[in-house]
């Protein structure tokens, strides 16, 4: 869920990322995260799909249709949608 005082902060921290070096590299490392996440979870599905298909998946999850509405579960949005305010 996006809050929008953190999203306020890590803009400072991008529009003056000379002065705030260390929070602007860490924040780099957890978009890294979230996106190579995001690309494992695309590979897990399509891992799942290729072997049980649509059957329901471990822990009486529905499957393929659960982990389809999972990619589109962003960590770290704040340093996401930043982005379209800089």
């Amino acid at each position: 869920m996006r809050t929008e005082a953190v999203e306020h902060a890590w803009t400072e921290v991008y529009r003056e990322r000379d002065r705030h070096w260390n929070l602007y590299r860490s924040a780099e490392e957890l978009a890294d995260l979230g996106d190579a996440f995001r690309r494992w979870r695309f590979r897990h599905l399509t891992t799942v799909e290729r072997v049980i298909g649509s059957t329901t998946g471990t822990g009486g999850m529905n499957g393929v249709p659960y982990l389809r509405r999972m990619l589109g579960v962003v960590w770290f949005p704040e340093l996401w949608s930043l982005r379209t305010d800089l």
